[in-house]
């Protein structure tokens, strides 16, 4: 089973917000990569079909597929680079607590996507937020 990356999406409060802002910057930066300090020690297992799975105000609700994991500078100044698929997949809201940095997120535990759930897509991100919460979803 893949490994995944789970990591709180700061400066956007929505799946629409962080593609806007994609497509602002998608010329000065072509590739989209996720920038960290730490470097996975686990990167074989994220690139092995793994996926960054994005917290919106307390709620994941997107994944993008980790293409690779790099390590750039050297000493005090090496930073991790997570080189991203630019499909983002809409997932199964699923409330998580707020952390600092990023986590390990084993498959068993992540939440589904949307894609697979019938009429799942159209709903609204409240609507289904709210249903994940009283447990009818």
């Amino acid at each position: 089973m893949p490994l995944h990356m789970i990591k709180l999406c700061v400066g956007a409060d929505t799946v629409e917000d962080l593609m806007a802002w994609r497509c602002e910057n998608e010329r000065s930066e072509p590739e989209w990569r996720m920038r960290t300090r730490q470097t996975p020690k686990r990167a074989a297992e994220l690139m092995d079909g793994g996926s960054l799975y994005r917290v919106f105000k307390g709620v994941v609700l997107c994944r993008q597929r980790i293409l690779r994991v790099e390590t750039v500078g050297e000493g005090q100044a090496a930073r991790c680079e997570v080189l991203l698929d630019a499909e983002v997949v809409r997932t199964a809201p699923m409330p998580r607590r707020a952390f600092q940095g990023w986590r390990y997120l084993e498959a068993k535990d992540a939440p589904e996507d949307l894609k697979g759930l019938e009429g799942a897509e159209a709903m609204p991100t409240e609507l289904a937020v709210r249903l994940r919460e009283l447990g009818a979803w």
